[in-house]
């Protein structure tokens, strides 16, 4: 079982620790679950800064969306467990996933990147990809569970889909959400709304700028849990 409030994970999508810890300290009690990744880890103090979290009960997804050979992201992986991460993202074939599931410990969940929210289907086709994206993500969720993984990282778009097919096992994590008022984005091609996410069978939502960039970030926060709150409440 999830608690409502811990299924919004805020994107602490900022340039600096210091940004991020005011930002923890504004959102309050309002989010219980952050996401670290990339820009923070370019920037000193991001191992601090979950410490931090950690310390103030927080939940950390730590999205680094490790791709490496397996025995490298093994490491990677068993390193972050000690850092009581509960979420880490890997990228990967089978052998990078089966090494990333076998490496974890504790409490430390895997989620495996299905397709990211900034492609479409003319970016796969760009690519190579010879399929659409919902048999991509079908495809990719597959061979996570197969290997291990306790979820993936899903588009709303193809979450539906995914549910026939695990509609327990695997956690559904969604990024590229954005409320009513909140919608364009030029780098998010495939996004949705949080009630239709959570309806659609989405575990967490990861939400960023929506929430970071709000005249007031707590007062969006909140009223997203009560989307969220709403939206599992027509579910059930």
């Amino acid at each position: 079982m999830i608690a409502p409030q811990e299924r919004l994970i805020a994107a602490l999508d900022v340039p600096t620790a210091a940004d991020a810890r005011q930002l923890v300290a504004t959102l309050g009690d309002a989010v219980h679950f952050y996401k670290i990744g990339l820009e923070l880890l370019m920037a000193p103090g991001f191992f601090e800064l979950l410490a931090a979290l950690k310390a103030e009960q927080k939940k950390v997804f730590v999205d680094l969306k490790f791709f490496d050979i397996p025995e490298t992201v093994a490491r990677a992986v068993r390193n972050l467990s000690e850092r009581g991460a509960d979420f880490c993202t890997i990228h990967g074939n089978q052998s990078i996933m089966e090494a990333a599931a076998k490496a974890k410990s504790g409490h430390t969940k895997v989620l495996a990147v299905t397709a990211l929210t900034s492609l479409d289907q003319g970016d796969l086709d760009d690519m190579g990809f010879a399929c659409d994206v919902a048999e991509l993500v079908l495809s990719r969720a597959r061979r996570a569970l197969a290997a291990g993984c306790d979820g993936v990282v899903s588009s709303g778009l193809e979450v539906e889909k995914l549910r026939l097919e695990a509609p327990r096992e695997l956690i559904c994590v969604t990024p590229g959400i954005r409320p009513v008022e909140n919608r364009v984005e030029a780098d998010q091609k495939r996004i949705m709304t949080p009630t239709a996410a959570i309806r659609a069978g989405a575990d967490y939502l990861v939400i960023g700028r929506p929430i970071r960039d709000a005249a007031d970030p707590r007062a969006m926060a909140l009223k997203i849990q009560a989307e969220i709150a709403d939206a599992l409440g027509a579910r059930a």
